[in-house]
C-alpha cells in the first residue's frame, strides 16, 4: 500500500545565491517534500520505526541546507533528493521542490522541483 508523507512550505535560513549579497547573510528558502514508501509496515504497527518520520526529514533537509551554502537552488534541490533516498530506504521516491521568495521581486517565489526514484 504505498502513499505519500511530506512537508510542505519548510522554511528554512541559509545562504544561497550566486550575488555577493545573497552570500552575506541567510534568505529564506520555502521547501516541499514528498516521500512515497510502503505504508503497510506503518499502519500494521503503528509505530515510529515502521513510517517516515518527518521531523528527522525536517532536520535533516535543514541541516543540509544551511551547512552546504549551495549557489544554486538547482544544486540544492538535487542533493536534498539524493540525501533522503539515501537516509530513507524505505522511500520508493521523492519528489522536492525548492522556491527561494526573495529572487523575483515580483513573484511570490522562483522555484525548482524534481522528483526522483529508485532505479
Amino acid at each position: 500500500m504505498i502513499g505519500t508523507t511530506g512537508l510542505k512550505q519548510l522554511h528554512i535560513d541559509c545562504i544561497v545565491g550566486i550575488y555577493q549579497h545573497e552570500r552575506e547573510r541567510t534568505q529564506t528558502v520555502l521547501v516541499d517534500i514528498e516521500i512515497d514508501y510502503d505504508f503497510a509496515p506503518a499502519a500494521a504497527s503503528d509505530a515510529i520505526p515502521d513510517a517516515v518520520d518527518y521531523d528527522d526529514v525536517a532536520s535533516s533537509v535543514t541541516a543540509l541546507l544551511q551547512t552546504r551554502q549551495f549557489q544554486l537552488i538547482e544544486t540544492m534541490v538535487e542533493e536534498t533528493a539524493a540525501m533522503l533516498l539515501e537516509r530513507i530506504p524505505k522511500a520508493v521516491a521523492v519528489r522536492v521542490q525548492i522556491g527561494k521568495p526573495a529572487a523575483v521581486p515580483a513573484a511570490a517565489y522562483s522555484y525548482v522541483r524534481v522528483e526522483r526514484s529508485r532505479a
